[in-house]
């Protein structure tokens, strides 16, 4: 999974589960924080990533959503459950999950069998 794909994913994760409105998400990997801004509710999402220019928007129902990450022009699964998501990645085929922690997300990424920590 490409580093601005788990940074928005996370992103999104983190506004769904705390209901908390933010425009930036720290990334440790990186040791910065990543510009996305948007509406996010139980059935919409439409961000704009501003570290790459591009929006990741879709529809969600019952905790599955389907987005568009128009950066990589690819397809993204998104399944919430409580504080914890999983997901697919159609730009990579490869799967990712995650647990949220207060206002900390850890997202694993299937396709780097690696660990990748954010936060508000």
């Amino acid at each position: 999974m490409k580093k601005e794909t788990r940074a928005s994913i996370a992103y999104i994760a983190l506004r769904l589960a705390t209901g908390l409105k933010k425009s930036a998400v720290y990334d440790y990997s990186e040791g910065k924080y990543i510009t996305i801004d948007g509406n996010i509710s139980s059935d919409n999402v439409n961000v704009f990533d501003y570290e790459i220019g591009c929006h990741v928007s879709g529809r969600g129902s019952n905790g599955k959503f389907n987005l568009f990450h128009y950066g990589n022009s690819n397809h993204i699964e998104l399944k919430m459950k409580n504080n914890k998501f999983e997901g697919y990645d159609y730009d990579v085929s490869n799967h990712f999950s995650g647990t949220i922690r207060g206002n900390s997300v850890s997202l694993y990424d299937y396709e780097h069998s690696q660990h990748f920590d954010y936060s508000f």
